[in-house]
């Protein structure tokens, strides 16, 4: 069994983008610049934040963080989303998810132009990537497939499985595993809440993804000797031991699961530091774009 390591992976990851970086500035550029948006005081999403500035000064990017109370008006937010689309200085800007219910999401993520999108999430986005042009991937999503090329995980011709159909995951994931992308070419499962004989399916994977949000939902009796298992899941669970009050557990049981495996993912430290890193490569590539 070897753990597929998130942590070091995306330190060597943000060093080659740092690496670019100075070579960007040094022949006369700017540097990348990306912003960020959050609306409210959601606890997991201001550490989230915290970490996206915190990992755009270690690759040498500009950023910049706007923070709205969650009484900001929809109106208000979507003069702010065109101002950062027109600023030709923002390579690329996020809007920090979930947003408060008064608040429509979708009309929001369709804002945002899809050059600066470096979330992934603009139906553009998702278009090119279902027709195999993806460029600006959905962060998760693109780093699951990095994790897999580095650790030069097999994945042509292998089953996966897909638990979980979001457009944030499930959906983008399954189409990078089944497509002509690099670590893609498997015949891919995908399942969900209504999916019947889940554990029948699960069984047949060659390669598992986790994409739920359920604690420990998938168990050794739903996974098959010799399986690569990426654990997606990241939720806060009370623990009156730990000094913050909460651990972070992942949708596998991993001590459970993990002596089955060729390879897996530990949680934390898998899918979540590559998520942060890919973020910066999205930026950092949609400044290519737009330079030309």
């Amino acid at each position: 069994m070897q753990i597929l390591d998130g942590k070091k992976t995306s330190e060597a990851l943000k060093a080659e983008i740092r690496a670019e970086v100075d070579a960007l500035v040094a022949a006369g550029h700017r540097a990348p610049h990306l912003a960020a948006i959050l609306v409210g005081e959601n606890g997991a999403s201001i550490t989230y934040m915290n970490n996206k500035v915190k990992s755009c000064h270690e690759v040498g990017f500009e950023s910049s963080l706007i923070k709205y109370p969650d009484t900001i008006t929809e109106k208000e937010l979507l003069a702010k989303i065109t101002e950062l689309n027109e600023d030709p200085k923002i390579d690329g800007f996020i809007v920090q998810l979930p947003l408060p219910k008064h608040i429509n999401e979708k009309l929001i993520t369709e804002s945002i132009a899809p050059e600066k999108d470096v979330d992934g999430f603009h139906p553009v986005n998702m278009g090119r990537l279902a027709l195999g042009q993806g460029t600006l991937i959905p962060a998760t999503p693109a780093g699951i497939i990095e994790l897999l090329d580095r650790y030069d995980v097999p994945t042509e011709g292998r089953h996966a499985v897909v638990v979980g159909r979001s457009n944030i995951v499930g959906v983008p994931v399954s189409l990078l595993l089944e497509g002509k992308y690099k670590k893609g070419n498997c015949t891919v499962t995908v399942c969900h809440s209504k999916t019947k004989n889940l554990a029948e399916i699960t069984r047949q994977a060659d390669i598992l993804v986790a994409a739920l949000g359920i604690p420990h939902f998938i168990t050794a009796d739903m996974v098959k000797d010799g399986a690569t298992v990426i654990d997606v899941g990241i939720t806060r669970v009370a623990d009156s031991s730990k000094k913050s009050g909460f651990a972070i557990k992942g949708d596998v049981d991993f001590e459970a699961v993990a002596p089955k495996c060729e390879f897996i993912t530990p949680v934390p430290g898998g899918v979540g530091p590559m998520t942060i890193a890919m973020l910066m490569k999205n930026t950092l590539t949609a400044m290519k774009i737009k330079r030309g």
